[in-house]
This record gives C-alpha cells, sequence and structure tokens, in this order.
C-alpha cells in the first residue's frame, strides 16, 4: 500500500523540498520546552476566504504560512483580491462579489478551501464562470454532498470529470436561498461551506442537518468567523436548524490563535517521553477540539495543566491503558493517539473515526499498516482500531502524502532508535516547519536527501 506524493500541492512555503526521508532518534536529555506555534488551519482559511469576499479592508495577524493557506491566498489573488503579506499578518482589500468572469483555479489540497469557496462563487450571480481543480488526493475526496446541497439553493455547479470530485466548473448565477437538507455525518465542512455562502444568497437560507454532526465544534468557529465579519446566524443549540439571512460580509481585524491540532503533536511527544511540554497562547477553552486531547493524556497519567494563554502536559514514568476512547470530536488527532498507544501498559482502542478513512488517506487503514510494520499488535475495526502494547522496531515508514501520518508517527521514533519517515515534506499542507520545532525541543532529526 503505497501513495504516490503529489507535488504540484506544494507551495513555495513548503520546506524539506528534496529531502527524502528524515531519521529520528531520541533526545539525549529530559523534554523540557515551551513552544510558540503557527497559527491555526481552520481559523487561517475561514479568515482569508471572508476577509477576500468582504466589502472593505481586512488585516489578519498569526496568520500560518503552509501549503494550504499558500493555495487559498493564490486563489484568492486570482479572484481579484489584493493581497499584502508581511511576515505573518496578512492584509486583504475585499472584492465584495467584483471578480474576474472567466478563471481557472487551483486549490492545491486544502479541504477548507475546497469546501468553503464553491458556494460563495456560485451566488455571485454575475454571468462569470470558474473552473477548481485540486490536487489528486483532493480530487478523490467526497465533495457530492455539498454539490447537491448548493443546487438546491439555485447553484449551477457541474462535475467536469467524475461525479463527485473536481474538478468542478461553476457559473456564478445567484443563489435563490430557502431550505437545504444535508448530511453531517462525513464532514462538518461541508455545513461550514453551505453557512459561509448563505449570506450571497437573495433570500432566507435554513440548513436542517441530519444524522448529527461529525464535529460541531468547527461549526461554532464558522459562525463566530461569520460573525466578526458581520453575517449573523441563529441556530439550535446542537446545530441542527441553521437561519442565516441575506447579509453582506464587511472587512475587519482579526487574530488567529495557535493550530491546536499541531500543538497536540508536542503534548504526545511529553506523554511519551516523560518530559514537560507548554504551549503559549493556546487556551483549553478554544473552540478548536483538538485541544481536549488533553484530556485523554489525561486519563492516560499525564499531568496536565490548562491555563487561559497557555496548556502545559507533563508525561509520566508510564502511560496506562486498558481505555477505549471515542474519538469523534477531535478524531485529527486518532492518528497521534494510535502512535503513542504501543506504549501504554494496556490496550487502546479509538472509536467513533469512522470518517477519518476519507480524509488525506484512509487514516485507519494506513494506521493498521503502520503500526503492523513496526511489529505492533493491532486490530482494525469499521470505525476504528484497537492498539496493543509493544516495543515498536526500526523501520522506514511511508507516510501516504498525508501530513498527519508524518506528524504522528515520528513520535514513535522519539521513543525507539531506527525509526524514519519518509516523504517528510508531507508536512507542508499545515505545519512546514514541524521537524524544526522536534529539533528545538531536543529532539534529533537526521535529513536524507
Amino acid at each position: 500500500m503505497t501513495t504516490e506524493s503529489d507535488m504540484k500541492a506544494r507551495s513555495p512555503w513548503s520546506a524539506l523540498l528534496g529531502v527524502k526521508s528524515v531519521q529520528i532518534a531520541p533526545a539525549v536529555k529530559a523534554i523540557e520546552a515551551q513552544l510558540t506555534l503557527p497559527g491555526s488551519k481552520s481559523f487561517s482559511n475561514r479568515a482569508l476566504i471572508l476577509a477576500a469576499f468582504a466589502k472593505g479592508e481586512s488585516t489578519i495577524t498569526g496568520l500560518l504560512k503552509s501549503d494550504d493557506t499558500y493555495w487559498c491566498l493564490d486563489t484568492l489573488k486570482a479572484l481579484g483580491a489584493d493581497v499584502t503579506i508581511t511576515d505573518e499578518t496578512v492584509v486583504i482589500k475585499g472584492v465584495a462579489g467584483q471578480m474576474p468572469c472567466r478563471k481557472e483555479l487551483y486549490i492545491g489540497a486544502a479541504g477548507t478551501t475546497a469546501r468553503f469557496l464553491p458556494g460563495l462563487l456560485a451566488a455571485l450571480g454575475n454571468d462569470s464562470e470558474w473552473c477548481i481543480k485540486a490536487s489528486k488526493r483532493m480530487s478523490k475526496r467526497p465533495i457530492e454532498p455539498l454539490i447537491t446541497a448548493l443546487h438546491d439553493l439555485g447553484a449551477n455547479i457541474d462535475y467536469t470529470a467524475n461525479q463527485g470530485e473536481f474538478p468542478i466548473n461553476i457559473q456564478g448565477k445567484a443563489l435563490t436561498g430557502g431550505r437545504v437538507v444535508i448530511s453531517g455525518k462525513m464532514s462538518s465542512q461541508f455545513i461550514s461551506g453551505l453557512l459561509i455562502a448563505s449570506p450571497c444568497a437573495k433570500e432566507t437560507v435554513t440548513i436542517e442537518v441530519t444524522d448529527g454532526i461529525v464535529q460541531p465544534d468547527y461549526i461554532q468557529i464558522t459562525v463566530d468567523m461569520m460573525k466578526q465579519f458581520g453575517a449573523h446566524a441563529t441556530y439550535r443549540p446542537d446545530f441542527s436548524e441553521i437561519i442565516i439571512q441575506p447579509q453582506a460580509y464587511e472587512g475587519t481585524a482579526v487574530h488567529l490563535e495557535p493550530d491546536a491540532s499541531t500543538a497536540c503533536y508536542f503534548f504526545a511527544l511529553a506523554a511519551i517521553t516523560g518530559g514537560t511540554v507548554c504551549v503559549n497562547q493556546l487556551s483549553y477553552f478554544s473552540m478548536q477540539p483538538d485541544v481536549k486531547f488533553v484530556d485523554f493524556l489525561e486519563t492516560m497519567g499525564c499531568t496536565v495543566e490548562r491555563g487561559d494563554d497557555s496548556i502545559t502536559v507533563c508525561g509520566p514514568k508510564q502511560l496506562k491503558g486498558n481505555f477505549a476512547f471515542d474519538m469523534k470530536a477531535c478524531s485529527d488527532q486518532a492518528l497521534t493517539l494510535a502512535a503513542i498507544a504501543p506504549f501504554a501498559d494496556g490496550p487502546i482502542t479509538i472509536t467513533n473515526v469512522a470518517h477519518i478513512r476519507h480524509h488525506e488517506s484512509d487514516r485507519i487503514r494506513v494506521a493498521c499498516a503502520l503500526l503492523t510494520q513496526l511489529g505492533i499488535s493491532v486490530t482494525e475495526q469499521s470505525d476504528g482500531l484497537t492498539i496493543h502494547p509493544g516495543t515498536p522496531k526500526p523501520a522506514l515508514l511511508e507516510t501516504f502524502d498525508d501530513h498527519r501520518v508524518a506528524m504522528a508517527f515520528s513520535l514513535v521514533g522519539t521513543v525507539v532508535s531506527g525509526v524514519e519517515i519518509a516523504d517528510p515534506g508531507c508536512t507542508s499542507k499545515t505545519c512546514p516547519d514541524y521537524f524544526s520545532f522536534l529539533q528545538q525541543v531536543g529532539v534529533q532529526v537526521t535529513y536524507r536527501t
């Protein structure tokens, strides 16, 4: 089972181009580290897209500079937004719906851009036409539930190759509005894509969400960000119904908090090495659902200090096992927990994450394959996996062009020698400097070209 890396999706903000693999070795001394990490990808692309479609100027600070945000910004510039980037600050002069009439757009592998942009373009209503193309893997990820829902609101969007996949062709003929029904069981991004487009419809939009929502916190992030840009939604507490009136987005100033998903790799590092890692400027009370990953680590024996402006994790002498964790709410960390689970003193079962089979890779299948390669006993289930304690053996691990596979399984090498990670540059999707951060906290990283 191998996946060829899609190098076209790597951006000028990528790191480790030309590096074939990295070998990870345990730190020479106990890890005691404080980190300030790049901004949240989830917040970054929401803010960038809303700023570009708003009226007036927006200033966004704490920007994450990664492949996903690069291609998002590149697309927005192609659509006519005036973008100025200085360090981690970006100033965007929005186009307020005035965009080129014909354009081919490439969005790379960014799932957020892929799900947030189509509805906004479809809503413009100026007889414009765009073709959106994506990376090889993004072109295989689900998009049909969103496009079907946008059709129900009056959008004119066609598939130009395979049904339910990118590339897609969009004709801006305006969204009429009305009531639309969508399932929430596969991806919260589909609902966010509908939400972001809805203020641009001619009439009120009512979104009815069936089957629950995979990660409702991301819906809250979306409605909160929309509110910052002047568009208000009313909704039931469980987001089963959301109502959005026609409104215009207005430029504003937004500060982006650090990426909680990236922070979790370093919290897991503390957990398996008996070290201490503090991530600054990140609150346990963040809306990013992955901050709750520290609750699992605490159950497994870690000490967690939850502050308003920092989170600190101290690892135990021995991680505890014999737990089953429902990881639906923070499923991006299922791989992280799977990678550190062999170091617990009993089995760890991860459940309710069937949807991660449709991410950058089939993450359940990949986790089972890599753990087996490492000599760890693992049982695959339809919605998760069970990992048994063991001592991983040296191995060169494929990463399947999946940034979270690379970051999660690099952690194994911080405890046992001889673990090598292929194509480490795939981490540029969300954290180009990931391996530099590992070195910063004391982990030994050897780059092989």
